[in-house]
């Protein structure tokens, strides 16, 4: 009797066996000789060879391309910095920052993952689901890159310049010898369950309390982190005066403070008793004694740490609800995001976010009523002569403004 023929399907069935056979065998000859490397390596201290396995994932080459290199919208829109500044922003990290690309991951997709946590603020598993990389690796080369940019910081702070005499500029013109404007803001944060009462501020909402120094161009000076959200504003202000690399306030020069600060030698505070805040003037009023003048003055120069703090929780989303991150990552997130922020603003010629409007939202309780070889303010504290230096200064600006106007 003839050999009755397989069917073309069951032949292929048969070939497929065969092979998934074939590749278990090579697989336990694999796992058997690395198995034998390990011991001989244990046994005589000898290292074994590595692994030459790499595979690769042209949609990843796509993804980074889409994101970053395709358009100076898209890379705006989604890391927050056109095509130039994420390169230069690269090249700082790895040559100054000591952020060095692995094996699998090179360093422009390390920072771009780093930006769109920032950015965006999404979780582990929605960063390994769209860059492609095991959770363990978005984890591992998120916090390199916060170590790295936390290297910059005395690169990437503002040095602070002083007004000039001769300043034309209508908000700071009469503030000579200003170094910039000084306030707190509140930041949400995530704390084991006993932390929670000392994190609690005001409003009974978990926070950390950040004191931050800015110039006049919106690029922070100075930022103290770590405080719990229950503390008062001056005691976190003589905390970073005390402190060895501390704010440092030079004899002579002196920053914006609003009424929640004592209006002292370096720090220039509004009158109490007076209106103060910007939206009182947004209705025609005009101020009718020196001290209105001033607050009404003072409120607007002052009003640029407002615009930053705007400007900083705008760009980077992760600072606008809490992370579950431990806490001492979480100041080195609100560190790396000031930081990040200034280097943005020195290297786009053009900030998309100074077209949006942050006014004073700051109306607490307590003021709604309103180098080295260089001798530094240590001390905070009222005296005579500041509260005549505060007095003279507005009498002097609210005359030149009547004179104007008569």
């Amino acid at each position: 009797m003839a050999r009755l023929k397989l069917p073309k399907h069951k032949k292929q069935k048969k070939l497929a066996a065969f092979f998934v056979v074939w590749l278990h065998i090579l697989n336990m000859v694999s796992w058997y000789i690395r198995a034998v490397q390990t011991v001989i390596s244990i046994r005589f201290g000898v290292r074994p060879p590595p692994l030459e396995y790499k595979m690769f994932y042209p949609e990843r080459k796509e993804y980074m391309h889409r994101l970053v290199y395709e358009s100076d919208d898209t890379c705006l829109h989604q890391l927050r910095m056109n095509r130039a500044t994420f390169v230069t922003l690269c090249n700082m990290l790895e040559n100054t920052g000591n952020l060095k690309a692995s094996k699998y991951l090179q360093v422009d997709e390390q920072v771009a993952i780093f930006l769109y946590v920032l950015a965006h603020h999404v979780k582990n598993r929605v960063a390994k689901f769209l860059f492609r990389r095991s959770g363990d690796t978005i984890s591992k080369h998120f916090n390199n890159v916060l170590n790295s940019v936390i290297r910059l910081q005395n690169e990437l702070f503002k040095k602070p310049e002083s007004i000039s005499e001769t300043s034309t500029d209508e908000r700071w013109k009469w503030f000579k010898g200003c170094l910039g404007a000084i306030d707190g803001t509140h930041i949400s944060v995530q704390v084991p369950e006993e932390d929670k009462p000392r994190y609690r501020n005001r409003k009974g909402d978990i926070t950390t309390s950040v004191l931050a120094a800015c110039t006049p161009d919106m690029q922070f000076i100075y930022v103290l982190l770590g405080w719990e959200g229950s503390a008062a504003d001056g005691r976190i202000l003589r905390s970073a005066m005390i402190r060895e690399n501390g704010l440092q306030v030079p004899k002579g020069n002196y920053y914006l403070v609003d009424a929640g600060y004592t209006n002292g030698e370096g720090f220039l505070a509004p009158f109490r008793g007076q209106r103060y805040h910007l939206n009182t003037w947004r209705n025609g009023q005009r101020p009718e004694t020196p001290e209105e003048y001033f607050n009404m003055k003072h409120s607007a120069a002052r009003n640029v740490i407002e615009r930053c703090f705007g400007v900083l929780k705008k760009r980077w989303a992760i600072l606008r609800s809490p992370s579950f991150y431990p806490i001492k990552t979480q100041n080195k997130i609100i560190l790396s995001c000031c930081l990040i922020h200034n280097f943005i603003r020195r290297e786009m010629a053009y900030d998309p976010l100074d077209d949006e409007e942050f006014i004073d939202t700051n109306n607490d309780a307590d003021d709604e009523d309103l180098g080295s070889h260089v001798e530094h303010i240590t001390t905070i504290g009222t005296s005579n002569e500041w509260t005549n230096f505060r007095q003279n200064l507005a009498t002097s600006m609210f005359n030149a403004w009547t004179s104007r106007h008569q």
